[in-house]
């Protein structure tokens, strides 16, 4: 059954099938290679001729076989060429740079998230504050750069889960961890998509991991990348002397960063990244996958003035509406860089079928308008106001993501102009407009640090930063507007309500200053101003009510390695505030109750 199903396109569990399964006595190894003139399985350094079907399907069952064995498949193709293969459906690999896969018990794990895995949804009216992790390079044991110094799935479960439950990040998004051969890729080259990377332990390893989460109260998010697998000759490409995953026809078989793409008008290629899609839902436990370049499964070459994808935009409608089915509590987002429609609306609708689309536009916006010297922002003042304009087009991500802070883009901090004191607070400012501004938040680690260097791979973070007063006062300010963020719903409970959110002030370009309100609809409003000049100013912030209201939270505090330039014993006249803000400076305000 599973078998026919992935040849028709309809399977989201064909690793129930192919790969490597241990049954009683031994284990069964089938693979899917129908332009093969032969396979042989390579088992432990022996060799044993596999049968095939009528369907290309190649099987062999070899008793005494257990888990922890390694093993290849050897394809001899039409030309009579003789490759290694890794299984495509390993879920387990050899250490890079071996590439063997590894028969490996996949159920064997004993999951203790059943309260999380019972309560857990799409989080749509709860706070979603996301931080975006690089495992191999949060920290490492020291910085030679061999395989000893990275920590594994297990050690990292006492370091890194403490610190996000400490800074009030509800979510850890972990850049690709299916097996990859090159480091440098950062996972986005593939090539074992059923696979947790060796790199940082076994598959059980991640399993503990992402059950301590779920214990913490922690969502987990991977990053899985749907367009493009590694073009590595012992993985997906050519893997039968065919081209079994990728186009019969060579233009429409390569991606411009040097690897192949799918296709996705071969129905067992959509069943075989559709499966993966569901394994790591229901062996994994995951709670969201982030797709990676969707523009590019929309449009030919991901951009807008290319054709239609007709296919790529098949594989996200077939697969999403098969996971939303499924996992009605998982997330599934969309990395998409263009303006399409009905991004986030559900397939019956006509849309993709995502829960959340990360706001590219938002993310490219804010980033240049901070770039900008503060004298000339007012000729910018639309970069900051634009993003509303489209809101509730679809629902929406605010990221700060790892592509922002590598390839001479600066890090967050660098990119904010003046000196290192008008930068701190610039960044500040920024933070506090993204977490107040409607939408979800994602930001990449060392984010919260103030980092200069740009983010390497290969190195872990600049926690010495943290020894710097500005550097320690800036990790320290979001810490405290994170934990507001996540405790006070008007910031978070109706995100995609439009009568939620009120621009205050949206057109003062000769102040640079910008105002709205939140509110959570039962009365509970908070009033947000924020001054991007480069001068201190006062401001008349209008107000619903006459009363007395409390500053909250404001970046030019002392403690945030600011000039207290605060606003103390509120009370409003005339419906008006009479506040001071200090340069490149923000305050959050609220009525007394």
């Amino acid at each position: 059954m599973i078998k026919s199903e992935f040849l028709q396109g309809q399977s989201c569990n064909a690793y129930d099938y192919f790969g490597a399964k241990i049954v009683e006595g031994g284990v069964c190894y089938n693979t899917y290679a129908p332009n093969a003139a032969n396979v042989e399985l390579m088992l432990n350094g022996n060799y044993y001729n596999m049968q095939r079907d009528e369907n290309g399907v190649w099987s062999v069952f070899i008793g005494g076989s257990k888990e922890g064995d390694i093993y290849q498949y050897v394809i001899t193709t039409k030309t009579l060429e003789r490759h290694y293969r890794s299984d495509p459906f390993a879920y387990y690999s050899e250490l890079r740079p071996k590439n063997a896969s590894i028969v490996y018990d996949i159920n064997k794990h004993q999951w203790n998230d059943s309260a999380w895995m019972s309560s857990r949804d799409k989080c749509y009216n709860k706070p979603m504050n996301i931080y975006e992790v690089h495992f191999g390079s949060w920290k490492t044991k020291y910085d030679r750069e061999d395989d000893g110094r990275l920590y594994s799935y297990d050690e990292m479960i006492d370091m890194l889960i403490p610190y996000v439950k400490e800074m009030g990040y509800t979510h850890i998004e972990l850049l690709p961890l299916t097996e990859y051969p090159f480091d440098g890729s950062w996972g986005y080259q593939v090539s074992g998509y059923f696979s947790a990377t060796s790199r940082y332990g076994s598959p059980d390893g991640l399993m503990r991991f992402i059950d301590a989460c779920h214990r913490a109260e922690i969502g987990v998010i991977l990053d899985f990348v749907p367009v493009h697998f590694v073009t590595d000759f012992h993985a997906l490409h050519q893997y039968d002397g065919g081209f079994l995953f990728e186009s019969d026809y060579e233009f429409n078989r390569y991606s411009e960063w040097g690897t192949a793409l799918f296709d996705y008008s071969k129905p067992h290629v959509l069943s075989f990244v559709k499966s993966s899609v569901n394994f790591w839902i229901e062996k994994y436990h995951v709670d969201g996958l982030r797709y990676d370049a969707v523009a590019c499964l929309i449009y030919q070459n991901g951009r807008k003035e290319c054709p239609i994808n007709d296919s790529g935009i098949w594989f996200l409608k077939n697969t999403n509406y098969a996971i939303q089915k499924r996992h009605p509590d998982v997330m599934l987002f969309a990395e998409d860089s263009t303006d399409y429609l009905k991004v986030t609306a559900p397939v019956e609708f006509g849309g993709l079928g995502f829960d959340y689309k990360w706001d590219l536009g938002y993310m490219n916006d804010t980033l240049n308008y901070i770039k900008t010297p503060p004298c000339e922002r007012r000729n910018h003042h639309n970069k900051m106001t634009f993003s509303m304009s489209y809101f509730y087009d679809d629902l929406f991500i605010l990221p700060y993501s790892h592509d922002e802070v590598v390839h001479g883009k600066k890090t967050m901090l660098d990119k904010c102009f003046g000196t290192h004191e008008e930068k701190i607070a610039t960044v500040k400012t920024l933070y506090t407009f993204q977490f107040t501004h409607p939408g979800k938040k994602l930001n990449f680690m060392g984010n919260e640090l103030g980092e200069y260097m740009e983010w390497r791979d290969h190195k872990e973070l600049g926690w010495n930063l943290l020894t710097y007063p500005a550097h320690d006062s800036l990790h320290e300010y979001l810490k405290k507007l994170h934990h507001l963020y996540i405790s006070e719903p008007a910031l978070y409970e109706y995100d995609y309500n439009s009568s939620s959110f009120r621009w205050i002030d949206a057109n003062n370009n000769n102040q640079s200053i910008f105002a709205y309100s939140r509110n959570d609809l039962h009365g509970k409003t908070f009033y947000m101003v924020f001054n991007f000049s480069g001068i201190k100013q006062n401001y008349a912030l209008r107000v619903e009510q006459n009363g007395d209201y409390e500053e909250i939270l404001n970046s030019d505090r002392d403690i945030y390695a600011g000039t207290n330039c605060l606003n103390e014993d509120l009370r409003s006249y005339n419906y008006c505030l009479q506040l001071r803000l200090a340069p490149c400076s923000c305050a959050v305000i609220r009525k007394r109750f």
